[in-house]
């Protein structure tokens, strides 16, 4: 249930701080705002493998944006283009463009991330979704890039077939600029547990079975008071690419 890219125009909007930002619609009826992953766009994340589709035929309006530095939003190479947090406030200033008030919110991996720092900063969805994320990525983010970092500084030195390969190919297919990438690796902001223990509204967590990449999706449902888990085939890059995650969402969203 693919759709092509070139099926739905790019929209825009201005961070806080004026760079442009790129956004994509699918489907009408609630808003829910989905967000990529590290690297990624919200084209390979949410229409390459059918997720947003999938959902969109349950009566969603999916707005998938291109997070600063990814896809068809600006790439700025300053540093001072990349406070702590900034994704957040893209996330915020783009809630506020489309002038959202009963909405729903989720993202995956650093769009998950994302997610929960919004949801830190005050964003105020009915629902949200935190998949391909567990609770140590979100409380000690300290680090939590170098095996990217050491991907976009060395490229072109790694063995073919090595993770460090595929990343590096990954990178080029999506077309992804390494020195505003390497800035995004500055922006993380730690999620203390008394504040995940505060966020009430229902969440849900869902990971692939082999995913350990950012900590234990269980113990991020533990640190919740009203979440719900979900597992799906695959580790961390494979769980992406299963109809099980859109298919999770969606019905998650159905209640």
């Amino acid at each position: 249930m693919p759709v092509a890219p070139s099926d739905i125009t790019v929209q825009h909007f201005f961070g806080r701080d004026g760079q442009r930002l790129a956004y994509r619609e699918l489907g009408q009826g609630r808003p829910l705002v989905l967000i990529h992953g590290y690297f990624s766009t919200a084209t390979v994340n949410w229409l390459k493998y059918g997720h947003a589709p999938r959902i969109a035929e349950r009566g969603y309006r999916v707005i998938m944006p291109d997070l600063r530095a990814h896809g068809d939003s600006a790439k700025p190479h300053e540093v001072s283009a990349y406070p702590p947090d900034v994704l957040a406030d893209d996330g915020l200033a783009l809630v506020e463009h489309l002038g959202l008030t009963d909405y729903d919110l989720g993202g995956y991996s650093l769009g998950g991330r994302t997610t929960m720092r919004m949801l830190a900063r005050g964003a105020t969805p009915a629902r949200a979704i935190c998949a391909g994320m567990g609770l140590a990525g979100l409380t000690h983010t300290a680090g939590r890039g170098e095996h990217f970092r050491r991907i976009l500084t060395n490229l072109g030195t790694f063995e073919r077939g090595t993770p460090e390969w595929m990343a590096e190919a990954f990178l080029k297919t999506v077309g992804g600029d390494p020195v505003a990438l390497l800035n995004i690796l500055e922006t993380f902001v730690d999620t203390p547990p008394d504040v995940l223990a505060g966020l009430d509204l229902p969440i849900l967590i869902t990971a692939g079975a082999q995913d350990q990449d950012n900590g234990s999706a269980q113990e991020l449902v533990a640190a919740l008071p009203n979440a719900r888990y979900v597992e799906i085939p695959g580790d961390h890059m494979s769980a992406v690419t299963k109809p099980d995650l859109g298919r999770a969402i969606a019905d998650f969203l159905a209640g």
